[in-house]
C-alpha cells in the first residue's frame, strides 16, 4: 500500500489537513490523543496502516489542534515482534510527512537501569542502541537509506524539553535507550550486558521509527516513561500488565511536559 492511497482517505475525512508535530503514543499513553480537537480515523481504515494489536494502544490517527498547534497523532504502533516487520511504521510516517510534519515525538514504555530514574519518572532519550541490529530501511533502494544517525536526538528540542521540565519542576533525566525487538522480556543477564554497553533504560520500540523519522528529514525527539525497574535490578514482577497499569503515572507527567512544549511552539 501507498502513502498516496492513505492521503487519499485522509483527504476524503477532513479538509486541508495538515501537522506540525507528530506524536507515536506508547502503551498507556494514549489519553493525549482524546485532548485533540480534531478528527480520528481508525487504522483499519487507512490504506498501509499496520494493525498495532497491542492492549493498551489506541490504533487512531488523529489530526487536529491542541495546545494552538496542529498535530498528528499516531494513538499506536506496530511492534517488530507482532510480525517480524522493522519497517511497519513507515507508511503512517510518510504520510505524517506528507502532511507536513517537521518533528516526530515518540513516547513508550520502558524499564530502567538506573536508580535514579525510578517507575513513574520520565528519560529524555539522548542516544539509543539498537541491540536487535535491525533497520526498518533494509530493502530501500536509494542511496538515501544511508542515515546520519549522530543527534538522531535533536540537541536543541532536548535543551527546550529539559528546560521546560525544570520549570514544571518534573523530574527529567537523559539517557541512553537500548531497543530488545521482545516479546519476552529481558533476562537479567542480558540487562547486565546492556548495561556494560552502555544503555540506561530498555524497551522494544521507537528506534525503528526514529530511524525512519531521521530518513524523512524529521527533527526526532523521544521520551520514555518509566514502569519498571529491568529484570533483576527491582522487585516487581515484570508484565505487559504491570507496564499498562504504571504507565499512567508517568503519562500524567509526559502530558504536562508535551503541553508546555507545545504552548511555546505556538507562541514562538
Amino acid at each position: 500500500m501507498s502513502t498516496s492511497e492513505a492521503l487519499v482517505v485522509i483527504r476524503n475525512r477532513m479538509e486541508n489537513p495538515t501537522a506540525k508535530v507528530g506524536f507515536i503514543l506508547g502503551s498507556g499513553l494514549g489519553h493525549l490523543a482524546d485532548l485533540v480537537d480534531g478528527t480520528a480515523i481508525d487504522y483499519s481504515d487507512i490504506p498501509g496502516f499496520p494493525h498495532a494489536g497491542v492492549s493498551g494502544h489506541n490504533p487512531k490517527l488523529v489530526i487536529g489542534k491542541l495546545m494552538g498547534v496542529n498535530v498528528a497523532i499516531l494513538g499506536g504502533r506496530e511492534h517488530y515482534y507482532e510480525n517480524g516487520r522493522a519497517d511497519a511504521m513507515r507508511v503512517p510516517l510518510e504520510t505524517l510527512a506528507a502532511l507536513g510534519v517537521d518533528t516526530l515525538f515518540a513516547t513508550n514504555a520502558c524499564g530502567s537501569f538506573l536508580s535514579e530514574i525510578p517507575p513513574g519518572n520520565l528519560m529524555l532519550l539522548n542516544d539509543h542502541i539498537n541491540y536487535s541490529g535491525l533497520s526498518p530501511l533494509i530493502g530501500e533502494p536509494t542511496d538515501r537509506r544511508f542515515v546520519n544517525l549522530t543527534n538522531a536526538y535533536d540537541p536543541d528540542i532536548r535543551k527546550q524539553l529539559l528546560g521546560l521540565a525544570q520549570t514544571l519542576q518534573i523530574p527529567l533525566r537523559e539517557g541512553v535507550y537500548a531497543w530488545y525487538s521482545g516479546p519476552n522480556f529481558e533476562t537479567p543477564a542480558e540487562i547486565r550486558m546492556l548495561k556494560t554497553l552502555g544503555a540506561d533504560a530498555v524497551g522494544m520500540s521507537t528506534v525503528p521509527e526514529v530511524i525512519l523519522g531521521r530518513f524523512l528529514d524529521m527533527k526526532c525527539c523521544a521520551v520514555s516513561v518509566v514502569t519498571n525497574m529491568a529484570a533483576g535490578l527491582g522487585n516487581e514482577h515484570i508484565s505487559h500488565e504491570h507496564t499498562k497499569a504504571s504507565a499512567p503515572i508517568g503519562a500524567a507527567k509526559l502530558e504536562r511536559l508535551i503541553k508546555a512544549y507545545l504552548a511555546q511552539i505556538a507562541a514562538a
